[in-house]
């Protein structure tokens, strides 16, 4: 298989899928999870998601992780830029 394809690059890990599958859920979104693009934005344009959905899927996540989000994290932007960076930080702070 050649590395580095766009496919390859773009193809969701498993826990990016579980974090798309608990938000995909947890806001009855109309799309399928492994249909969200990892790098897409998700505020705004891309998936699509306003302050309330970031707040439902922050609670989500303090309650399936562990992981506590702050809205007045100065790291939010970046924390939510898209569900791969969502996940790293999740990732490096779920509780064990």
């Amino acid at each position: 298989m050649a590395q580095g394809t766009m496919s390859e690059v773009n193809s969701m890990v498993r826990p990016e899928l579980e974090l798309a599958t608990l938000i995909v859920d947890t806001l009855n979104l109309e799309v399928a999870p492994e249909d969200i693009d990892p790098e897409a934005p998700l505020y705004g344009e891309g998936l699509g998601l306003d302050s309330i959905d970031i707040l439902e899927v922050a609670l989500a996540i303090s309650k399936t992780y562990g992981v506590k989000l702050r809205s007045d994290d100065a790291d939010n932007v970046t924390i939510f830029a898209s569900l791969r960076r969502l996940n790293d930080h999740i990732q490096r702070h779920k509780a064990a």
